[in-house]
């Protein structure tokens, strides 16, 4: 089975997790790895990368956190993953060093990786939030005013 790395499924749910979650403020990262279980080493590198490409927005200040940087049907999985996917590729051009490996099994990968990428394109965060609707119901209970004294 392909695996693909911890960082991709992370930024993924990350970017799930805002786009179901982020109404009407913005999605703390605390919040996302309360919810997700995602390390916060990881979270903070992945939402630093999916700002600078555009995916997400970054709001400052005690309310702070992150937003969508477009509308949820604009963006696609493979958006998210080629974000993530582009600071890999110079460590996979060194994996292919023999001859096989460059003129056989580096040009098989890379037309896996491609077909991938056009089904992952044809799903958009709109999808997958209808989705997490209809399978997870509420990802967690949103929070309720409290009047503690």
């Amino acid at each position: 089975m392909l695996h693909l790395p911890k960082k991709m499924l992370y930024a993924l749910e990350a970017v799930v997790d805002i786009a179901f979650n982020a109404r009407p403020n913005p999605v703390q990262s605390k919040e996302i790895t309360q919810r997700q279980g995602i390390p916060q080493r990881y979270l903070e590198q992945v939402m630093q990368q999916l700002v600078h490409a555009g995916i997400l927005k970054g709001v400052r200040g005690p309310r702070g956190g992150y937003r969508l940087a477009r509308e949820r049907r604009r963006i696609t999985a493979g958006d998210i993953v080629r974000v993530i996917s582009e600071a890999d590729t110079e460590e996979e051009a060194q994996i292919f060093s023999s001859e096989i490996g460059q003129k056989v099994v580096g040009p098989l990968w890379k037309d896996a990786q491609s077909a991938m990428l056009r089904q992952l394109d044809q799903v958009t965060l709109e999808d997958l939030c209808r989705q997490v609707g209809a399978d997870c119901g509420e990802v967690a209970p949103r929070p309720t005013n409290t009047f503690d004294i």
